[in-house]
């Protein structure tokens, strides 16, 4: 398998996940709209995985975000939904990368969700990062 150059992948300021933290509590606190932060979590080098994140991100409405750690690990923001409507709007979007871009098999992700509310108070990376990522992806 080739290497993929690591100058096709943009990784974000890890400051602005603490944004993105911020965001969705503010969103909370100020708005009371419930927000989902969504983990994805695909092999280590795993070039469908990443096809599969900027397919996600353009299917995402303008008020969603996008936050990308790793080649493997991305964090989205979906706001103005429960973690009921995040799964569906993940799993409808990534049934159309698959209905679209067809493979031997199935791209392996793994997903972790965390609902944001008035009631979660603040949040750090140090306590949400786990909870999103606890799971290992589904096997090769």
């Amino acid at each position: 398998m080739s290497e993929i150059p690591l100058d096709r992948f943009v990784l974000d300021d890890p400051r602005r996940l603490r944004d993105l933290l911020a965001r969705a509590h503010g969103l909370a606190c100020e708005h009371e709209l419930t927000s989902v932060l969504v983990g994805l979590a695909g092999f280590e080098g795993d070039p469908v995985f990443t096809e599969m994140v900027d397919f996600i991100e353009s299917a995402l409405r303008v008020d969603d975000s996008v936050f990308r750690m790793t080649r493997e690990r991305v964090v989205l923001l979906l706001t103005d939904l429960d973690e009921a409507g995040a799964r569906r709007v993940v799993g409808r979007i990534l049934d159309d990368f698959r209905e679209h871009f067809p493979a031997p098999a199935d791209p392996s992700v793994a997903l972790g969700f965390l609902q944001v509310s008035v009631e979660s108070g603040a949040l750090t990376a140090r306590d949400v990062l786990p909870r999103l990522f606890a799971a290992p992806p589904l096997s090769h």
